[in-house]
């Protein structure tokens, strides 16, 4: 698969999970749209953030600075939605540390049990196993 055809591949699965506008008082990053939010973008207008312009920021900011066009498939789709819901250092240091693909989602699950937000748990989890079923297709 072609590195375009990945990042596709990655953008979709990120936008299906990320979503629309929101602006929830729990959530660290403020107001966000598409998973792009106020608290890493204070410059920009969250609420008339367009989907290409989120794309075009993902890919930069996230696909291209976190290494995962060189990244095989689906190692590629974890780094970056690693990166985009926990951060680039985060995802560098599983990416790091894990054995394989599935091994790094071990390493998602094992974070977010520690970080004590009940509230998103049943989520991440949830993110965590379509990741798994997403990287089992060919």
């Amino acid at each position: 698969m072609t590195q375009e055809k990945d990042f596709d591949r990655a953008i979709a699965f990120v936008l299906k999970w990320e979503g629309g506008y929101v602006n929830d008082p729990r959530d660290p990053g403020g107001e966000t749209k598409y998973g792009i939010s106020k608290r890493a973008y204070p410059m920009l207008n969250i609420k008339d953030l367009e989907l290409e312009d989120a794309k075009t920021i993902y890919k930069k900011d996230y696909w291209l600075k976190a290494g995962c066009g060189k990244l095989e498939w689906p190692l590629s789709l974890v780094h970056f939605d690693t990166a985009v819901n926990m951060g680039h250092s985060r995802a560098m240091d599983f990416n790091a540390r894990a054995l394989n693909w599935t091994d790094y989602l071990f390493l998602r699950i094992e974070h977010y049990c520690k970080l004590n937000k009940p509230e998103y748990l049943r989520g991440w989890i949830n993110r965590v196993v379509d990741l798994w079923k997403e990287g089992k297709k060919v």
